[in-house]
């Protein structure tokens, strides 16, 4: 049976400013109330996760935060409260937030964010100051940690501890809160009982898999030996639950370097067929930019994803019969 999409990641500010061209400009100016529309549009599709992207970014030489903290300035943005904005939508919505622990050290070196102790004393922090500010919000769900890794074909053991550290200071936090993670390298994951170790030695409650259709590492039709060869390591572990990270953009010209714009439904749907059987969740990357409702006053994005918009919600409609 197909399944729909029920989650998205979310952002302020695209950390990988040549993609983020269709947004990025637009975004930096929206009001709290535009804030609040953009997850009613969510909503509008069904969708119950939002998956923070970044709490904070640190560039090169430059940071800037989406709360109030003296870790980095306030980030120079039209909205007062941005993630405060979210959490109401989100709340009334029925909509569970993964926050995002990062990106407290530059974005790009991610394997210095992992192994860093002044990276984590940022993070951890954050951590602290996002909860006490935002905690008692019925749409606080849990962590996401932005920091990713590829499996190629197995975890590093500096990911594992990295994962780990972190879930173990959220739940310290408060121990019902999920810890979410995003992997790519999804085409290479050698599935056999040593990477079934490697799931069972980590603290992780859900791994949403990149199926890397996007960055054109895979076609649609390949991925679904994939997540069938995750689905039985995940139930031979028995520790965290599959999930996918469905990539819904192209790229203009070089993957990486160049602007994301939206994908064709057809191909979304053929994403969909392959990887529906094996996961337990289908999240997306991501309705910013790719996504918008006709007539919404928080408008961002490729012109492009009205039509997106418009053709998920016709099949959404289908297969909803």
């Amino acid at each position: 049976m197909l399944k729909p999409i029920t989650g998205t990641w979310f952002e302020f500010h695209h950390h990988n400013i040549p993609e983020g061209k269709y947004w990025n400009p637009i975004c930096r100016w929206f009001t709290d109330e535009q804030w609040e529309t953009k997850i009613d549009e969510i909503a509008s599709l069904g969708m119950k996760y939002i998956v923070l992207m970044a709490s904070a970014i640190q560039y090169e030489d430059w940071g800037e935060s989406y709360f109030k903290t003296d870790i980095y300035p306030f980030a120079k943005m039209g909205a007062k409260d941005p993630i405060g904005a979210v959490m109401r939508a989100c709340e009334r919505n029925h909509i569970k937030v993964f926050m995002s622990a990062g990106f407290y050290g530059v974005w790009t070196d991610t394997i210095g964010n992992m192994t860093s102790p002044e990276v984590q004393k940022r993070a951890f922090k954050a951590m602290e100051e996002l909860y006490a500010q935002y905690g008692q919000s019925s749409a606080f769900y849990g962590w996401y940690l932005p920091d990713e890794t590829g499996t190629y074909p197995y975890y590093q053991d500096l990911f594992i501890k990295y994962v780990n550290e972190y879930s173990a200071f959220g739940k310290s936090i408060n121990p019902k809160h999920q810890i979410l993670i995003a992997p790519y390298g999804t085409n290479r994951v050698k599935a056999d009982d040593n990477y079934v170790k490697q799931l069972e030695a980590m603290k992780c409650d859900v791994i949403a898999y990149q199926d890397e259709i996007g960055v054109r590492k895979s076609r649609p039709e390949e991925t679904a030996a994939f997540y069938e060869a995750l689905r039985k390591a995940h139930d031979k572990a028995g520790t965290s639950k599959l999930w996918a990270d469905m990539e819904v953009f192209e790229f203009e010209g070089d993957v990486y370097t160049s602007a994301l714009y939206p994908a064709a439904m057809e191909r979304i749907d053929r994403q969909i067929k392959s990887i529906s059987p094996y996961v337990d969740e289908i999240l997306i990357y991501q309705y910013q930019g790719m996504f918008n409702k006709p007539g919404t006053t928080a408008f961002c994005g490729h012109p492009g994803s009205i039509q997106l918009y418009n053709d998920y919600k016709a099949w959404l409609d289908n297969l909803n019969k």
